[in-house]
């Protein structure tokens, strides 16, 4: 930084530079990113705080502009929400207990209604509207929407707890090829017309695996997989998907970094390019990691 606050010129210069392979390489290939409920909670507190006027601030505002502007040099972004944090203080605040098991939310009637409000009417529409500030580009629907992901009942015990049985992608395909940015609120329909609570990490890599996207990334509010949680120092880099499975057993990985890192190599299995897990909290971490050498989190390839 200069002494004006300003970067010098040779920096921007030479991260542009840095950045132009990875831009070619990418341009007109899908690129999923889960934006996670833990990223989502400050920057939708926010949201909720300010006046019309407002300006948009905290990670919410550097996610939208990153993906506009990936979408404006010729990739193409789905963005996939959970949003379990919202859920669980809205449940709260109407009274509803809070019960899980096995680390999933036992989902009954009310709980869906809950949930369906919380991740459509709310985060999703916060998520679209913050995009289309800078640009009319951000569609939203969900899973239930043309049956983009059919899910069938996990267990009588979880309740209305899905597993994705198929995703369809033609609706989201429909919409790339109109330029516009999808943003997928991870509610599924079970034949019957019953709606299910989905796994919104599970969800990311089933739909980048049926979108044939080149990069799923995950964007979560931790550096990524690290050996021993409490230590920045010791993140791992690189993790092949065959070793996955392996390091869960060994307890590596653990708690909710498990259904990423099992969606993340899943996806690679069934032929996405890569998968990543970042600190969505970093300003700009989607940038740094898809366009640097860098890169700032954990990748998952063959």
């Amino acid at each position: 930084m200069s002494a004006s606050g300003k970067s010098d010129p040779a920096t921007v210069a030479s991260l542009l530079v840095e950045a132009l392979p990875y831009i070619r390489r990418f341009s007109g290939q899908v690129v999923v990113i889960k934006y996670g409920g833990n990223a989502l909670a400050s920057s939708i507190d926010e949201l909720g705080e300010r006046g019309e006027s407002a300006p948009v601030l905290g990670t919410l505002a550097t996610f939208a502009e990153d993906v506009v502007l990936l979408r404006s040099v010729g990739i193409l972004p789905v963005v996939v929400h959970g949003g379990g944090p919202q859920i669980g203080e809205m449940m709260q605040r109407l009274g509803k207990a809070v019960e899980f098991r096995d680390g999933l939310r036992v989902t009954d009637a009310e709980t869906l209604d809950i949930a369906r409000m919380v991740l459509v009417g709310k985060v999703n529409r916060e998520i679209v509207s913050t995009i289309n500030i800078h640009a009319p580009l951000a569609v939203g629907l969900s899973g239930e929407d043309a049956h983009l992901i059919t899910a069938e009942q996990r267990s009588a015990q979880l309740g209305f707890v899905g597993d994705i049985l198929r995703v369809d992608p033609t609706m989201v395909h429909s919409l790339l090829s109109q330029g516009l940015i999808p943003v997928v609120a991870t509610v599924g329909i079970g034949a019957a017309g019953q709606a299910y609570n989905i796994n919104a990490d599970t969800a990311a890599g089933a739909i980048a695996a049926a979108l044939g996207a080149e990069k799923l990334v995950y964007l979560t509010d931790v550096p990524g997989v690290q050996a021993d949680r409490d230590d920045p120092s010791t993140l791992i880099g690189h993790i092949a998907a065959a070793d996955v499975e392996g390091m869960i057993k060994e307890g590596v990985v653990d708690g909710g970094m498990i259904p990423k890192l099992e969606a993340a190599a899943q996806a690679v299995k069934e032929g996405v390019g890569a998968a990543h897990v970042l600190d969505g909290t970093v300003p700009h971490a989607l940038l740094v990691e898809l366009f640097t050498d860098a890169g700032l989190g954990t990748m998952v390839d063959q």
